[in-house]
């Protein structure tokens, strides 16, 4: 019998000319949002906000402007952004044939801060961001107030829809921008009143602007002439940490780079410096950010040696030195290169040799003129060294009791066959019936099942010590094979998955969430590596003749109750113990019926104050939680 094959054009031949796609317009920004935004999700959505409110802040940098005005529509899908700066000029481009304004907001890489003539700084240099907002928004309207007159023009989805119209006369100068971001590209277009407070009160705070917010609680007025001084006090505050003194290290430089840097140390926490350049937040640091710590080591070291406080028995390393410092850091760049166009990173070279020259002999200069700031400063860093030694040593010898070789691995791990930790899945269950089931409903390649015994110890109040004690921890931290504390060595980690599964009751909630406060405190480089995951196990079934139902929570199961014609009979399971194998694997283990939640940390800052209220040893934070959201609980697990 004879076959025949046919025979595909060769690669080289599919992929031609015609296959070349030239993106037009505003085009590449519909298509590709991330690579300006940084993502379509909530922190995309508000980036919008901040690009309109950068320019506003421009103007007041360059000392046109001095008033912001930010409101809400009511349904919080809109937004309407007010500056009296100059106002986006409206005469005809004679290149392109086209009012400023419109060239500005419907073409990329058009602006007026390619060059220093009219701005000395900026936040926004690339003349990407007005643009930007207008491609992503199904609506938006610009207002002009210029030379005496104001102007309108109305866009949608990147396109001019109408002409520039003169609406009349107006008194000032200022522009005015209105959008609704466009639901066929945000998952959501709901804006949080909260975060865009948060945001506007920090930049009155650095720029010393009035700043007006109308939200759904009303209108808040922002003026904080106190500056960066007051915004680290608020910052402290907020963190409820105290001060290891009362006085506050203030530097303002106004030669090149112009920098404000406001200083202060808490008795207890690493080190946390917020830095701002050109006005804009740099979550990720930089050149800057570098700068200034490398100039508070060399001031602090200068001020030991000359004092001979320097301790002969105890090496002090720079994250000594800076324990518990507390900074703003605000610096004006007049060519900021920075990384990417969300702008996290400060990225040029120069900036940090010229902040840290300015921050250490000014604050060298401050501990010599305040003896007792400085002596409070002192016995801060010295406590840290000490501290920081008893935990090396206690990590150093919870390492050596915990080997990382299979032969070591602890013994009620049900470890999996494969050999390649980016496939493989370790299960962190609670109690040794929940791990009977979970180790049947596992698949045994790649899927490895560890049982912990009742509450997991409360990381956050026990001291090195007692962890080193504790079986559980031991157990867990031997299993994942990768050290911890200092000594965290990521290559050793033995899954790239390791998923938190507990009981959808409350207690499961609380064992949940000691260990992701484990996680956090003694392995954090696991969570930032996208590693650390929480497992979705459903609270109750429902079964009818038909089918059968699985729901996570009340809510969903009171809903699923409303679409039944037939009253199912219902189960709710006390445990994952009482879910038989193929239920587990159904719900809970299979990738292709599964739902796991990765553990992020989007704000660090806010992930040490909920760690810190809900699990330290102060329970009046705790109390006030409670008290704060009794009325939102309709039932209670007993």
């Amino acid at each position: 019998m004879a076959t025949t094959m046919s025979r595909s054009k060769p690669v080289t031949e599919q992929y031609t000319a015609q296959d070349i796609q030239v993106l037009s317009g505003l085009e590449p920004v519909r298509v590709r949002p991330a690579m300006y935004i940084g993502g379509v999700d909530k922190a995309g959505l508000h980036h919008l906000v901040w690009e309109i409110v950068d320019n506003c802040i421009d103007e007041v940098m360059n000392g046109h402007a001095d008033r912001i005005e930010v409101e809400l529509e009511p349904d919080l899908q809109g937004i309407k952004i007010t500056d009296n700066g100059r106002g986006i000029p409206i005469d005809l481009h004679e290149q392109f044939n086209k009012p400023a304004l419109e060239l500005i907001l419907t073409t990329l890489h058009a602006g007026g801060k390619f060059s220093q003539g009219n701005y000395q700084y900026s936040g926004g240099l690339h003349g990407v961001g007005a643009s930007v907002v207008n491609a992503l928004s199904e609506r938006l309207e610009a207002r002009v107030k210029r030379g005496g007159k104001l102007y309108r023009q109305s866009y949608c989805r990147g396109e001019a829809m109408t002409p520039l119209e003169i609406l009349g006369d107006a008194h000032g100068s200022g522009t005015t921008i209105a959008f609704r971001p466009d639901t066929e590209i945000f998952a959501t277009t709901t804006f949080d009143p909260k975060v865009i407070e948060e945001r506007l009160e920090a930049k009155s705070y650095l720029h010393r602007v009035k700043i007006t917010f109308k939200g759904p609680g009303g209108i808040q007025r922002f003026d904080h002439g106190q500056g960066i001084d007051g915004y680290l006090q608020r910052l402290v505050d907020h963190e409820q940490r105290n001060p290891a003194y009362e006085q506050t290290f203030y530097l303002q430089r106004e030669n090149e780079p112009r920098m404000e840097a406001a200083l202060s140390w808490v008795e207890d926490g690493d080190e946390r410096v917020w830095s701002y350049v050109n006005g804009i937040p740099t979550a990720q640091g930089g050149t800057h950010d570098l700068g200034l710590r490398a100039g508070v080591v060399r001031a602090l070291r200068n001020y030991m040696e000359t004092h001979n406080l320097t301790p002969k028995n105890l090496k002090l390393s720079a994250e000594d030195l800076r324990d518990g410092l507390r900074c703003v850091l605000s610096v004006y760049v007049k060519e900021p290169q920075f990384k990417g166009q969300t702008k996290e990173r400060l990225n040029n070279p120069e900036v940090q040799s010229l902040v840290s020259n300015g921050v250490a002999p000014v604050l060298e200069q401050f501990l010599n003129a305040n003896p007792k700031h400085a002596e409070a400063v002192i016995e801060r860093i010295l406590q840290a060294a000490r501290s920081r030694v008893a935990q090396r040593e206690a990590i150093d010898m919870v390492t050596r009791k915990t080997a990382t070789t299979r032969l070591n691995l602890p013994g009620k791990l049900a470890d999996c066959s494969s050999n390649r930790p980016s496939e493989c899945e370790l299960f962190v269950v609670e109690g040794d019936s929940a791990g009977g089931s979970a180790k049947q409903a596992r698949d045994r390649k790649n899927q490895a099942i560890l049982p912990l015994r009742g509450k997991v110890l409360n990381t956050e109040q026990a001291n090195l010590s007692k962890i080193q004690q504790n079986k559980e921890i031991l157990n867990l931290i031997s299993a994942l094979g990768c050290g911890v504390g200092n000594k965290i060595d990521l290559s050793k980690l033995r899954y790239h998955k390791v998923v938190i599964l507990t009981d959808a009751d409350s207690d499961g909630h609380h064992i949940a969430g000691l260990l992701i406060t484990f996680f956090y405190r003694y392995l954090p480089e696991l969570i930032r590596g996208g590693h650390v995951y929480l497992g979705r196990p459903p609270l109750y079934r429902l079964r009818t003749s038909k089918q059968t139902l699985w729901a996570w929570d009340d809510k969903e199961k009171e809903r699923m109750l409303r679409t039944q014609r037939a009253k199912p009979e219902i189960t709710r399971f006390k445990g994952l113990g009482e879910m038989s194998p193929q239920q587990l694997k159904e719900t809970t283990l299979d990738p292709a019926s599964r739902t796991l939640y990765r553990v992020a940390l989007r704000d660090e800052e806010a992930a040490d104050l909920a760690v810190r209220d809900c699990f330290g040893k102060d329970p009046a934070p705790r109390f006030q939680l409670v008290m704060e959201h009794a009325r939102e609980v309709e039932a209670q697990d007993t």
